[in-house]
């Protein structure tokens, strides 16, 4: 797999901090299977299922933003679902709830649902399906020439194994929608590439919400050692720190995602730019602006513009803040501008420039 293509895009600096924490690892996480949540009902099974995919770089506060979507009525968030395959299911890494996630109920029920049992599931098979084109250096191969409709691709054997491939996400979001009685599931897998193939497929009604963040502010994150709490008590290979990563690869990542959400945004996606900055500042009114393009109920009583009380979820991957419970405070982490060196800052700016332009970040303190 390519190094720019890592499936340890997660992660990062906390935009938060716990003032209330359960039981980290709780032995019987709660959920509703088969039934409506918050007295919303799942649609028909003949509908499309309704994805709000998180697309952005690592570090860009996808976490954050998707346990609170993930908080409204009628909407289920499962993390970043791109690792669950190798690190979840393989090697036993653990759910937002604290159980290993072969373990969980909702993803054993989730599992039941999709495939009749995950232990029916090639999972071998379908990361060799992955590893043949979702990746963000085959985003020219997926992209059309022209047109905005699905048929996107540039050949027919492109063509059938995307859809191949998306039919699986297809599955597993029908049945999140289902175990969950949710009406909207959250995937903060992050990749432009995969959001790339999740369009081909008829049974998605996909909705991307192109999260970016100061191009800066991501790489210094990224310098940093970060411990992953999911890796306890897994498989010997599942890594136990996420990878620190140098300030210009980490610029040349933000570039190559970024650039391909742009590109996805013109085939007709449906598609939210949302600087977390911004975000960040005014999450209420943020919020709101995100449930209006979910097509959800904004019921934003658990939250306002300085925190939010959060229970345990069921997610699949993400930043170490899924693993929090209680009252999360919300705070701007700058600490970049200070902290970053001049030499490496000078680098990230020279070689995202244009994007930082882009998304105004040289007009103004953003």
């Amino acid at each position: 797999m390519s190094s720019l293509e890592s499936s340890f895009e997660h992660g990062g600096d906390s935009a938060l901090q716990r003032t209330e924490q359960a039981q980290p690892f709780p032995h019987e996480p709660a959920y509703t299977p088969a039934t409506a949540r918050d007295g919303v009902q799942a649609p028909g099974l003949a509908e499309p299922v309704r994805v709000l995919y998180m697309g952005g770089s690592g570090r860009s506060g996808s976490t954050l933003v998707e346990r609170l979507l993930g908080a409204l009525p009628g909407v289920c968030n499962v993390g970043e679902v791109i690792p669950m395959w190798e690190r979840g299911l393989l090697q036993g890494e653990r759910c937002g709830c604290g159980v290993p996630l072969p373990q969980c109920p909702f993803w054993r029920e989730v599992g039941n649902v999709a495939f009749g049992g995950w232990d029916t599931f090639d999972v071998p098979k379908f990361l060799a399906l992955k590893r043949s084109f979702d990746r963000n250096q085959h985003i020219p191969k997926l992209l059309a020439a022209g047109g905005s409709d699905r048929r996107l691709l540039s050949s027919p054997v492109t063509r059938r194994a995307a859809r191949e491939y998306a039919a699986v996400y297809a599955r597993l979001y029908r049945a999140v929608q289902q175990v969950s009685g949710c009406a909207v599931t959250v995937d903060a897998s992050k990749h432009a590439s995969l959001a790339f193939c999740l369009r081909t497929s008829p049974d998605i009604d996909l909705r991307v919400v192109h999260l970016v963040r100061d191009s800066r502010a991501v790489a210094y994150s990224w310098t940093r050692p970060l411990k992953r709490p999911e890796a306890e008590g897994a498989a010997a290979a599942s890594p136990r720190y996420f990878p620190t990563v140098s300030p210009a690869r980490s610029a040349i990542r933000w570039n190559i995602v970024n650039l391909g959400l742009d590109l996805l945004a013109r085939t007709g996606t449906p598609t939210r730019l949302v600087r977390y900055e911004d975000f960040i500042a005014a999450p209420l009114a943020g919020m709101r602006q995100l449930a209006d393009f979910a097509g959800v109920d904004p019921a934003l009583s658990f939250m306002s513009d300085t925190g939010a009380d959060l229970g345990p979820p069921h997610t699949a991957g993400g930043n170490p803040m899924r693993f929090s419970t209680g009252r999360i405070e919300f705070r701007r982490d700058d600490a970049w501008r200070s902290q970053l060196n001049a030499d490496a800052r000078a680098v990230v700016t020279a070689i995202t420039l244009p994007l930082l332009a882009r998304y105004g970040y040289l007009r103004h303190r953003g």
